[in-house]
C-alpha cells in the first residue's frame, strides 16, 4: 500500500492522508481517519484503468477529489504504468492539468 500525508495541490486544516489500497482496488483520501474520497481502478498489465471516483457527502465541494487525483496519477506514473481514464472525473482532471499527456492511453468512446 502506498501512503502519503501531504499534498502539493491544496492545504487543509484537517488531518488528510492519502494511500493506495490494493486490497480494495482503490486510492483513498482520508480526513481525520474517515474515508472521504475514493478512486477505483483495475490493475491491468502495464496499465491502471480508473473506473470511477466517489466523494462522501460530508466532504463534497472541498477540492478533495482533485488532491486524490493528483496523488493517484503521480503514483501510477512512478510505478511505470500507463493511465486509462474511463472515470469521467479522472478524464476531466487529465484534460485540465498538464504533465500526464505522455502517460495516458485514452479509451475508445
Amino acid at each position: 500500500m502506498t501512503e502519503n500525508t501531504t499534498s502539493t495541490e491544496d492545504e487543509f486544516t484537517a488531518n488528510v492522508s492519502l494511500r493506495r489500497n490494493d486490497a480494495h482496488h482503490r486510492y483513498e483520501l482520508l480526513v481525520d481517519g474517515k474515508l472521504a474520497v475514493q478512486a477505483f481502478f483495475r490493475d491491468l498489465p502495464g496499465h491502471i484503468d480508473f473506473t470511477h471516483t466517489e466523494t462522501g457527502r460530508d466532504f463534497e465541494g472541498r477540492g478533495l477529489a482533485r488532491v486524490l487525483a493528483h496523488f493517484a496519477l503521480d503514483d501510477v506514473v512512478a510505478t511505470g504504468k500507463r493511465i486509462i481514464p474511463h472515470c469521467p472525473f479522472m478524464s476531466s482532471y487529465l484534460r485540465k492539468h498538464e504533465g500526464y499527456e505522455q502517460f495516458v492511453d485514452w479509451p475508445e468512446r
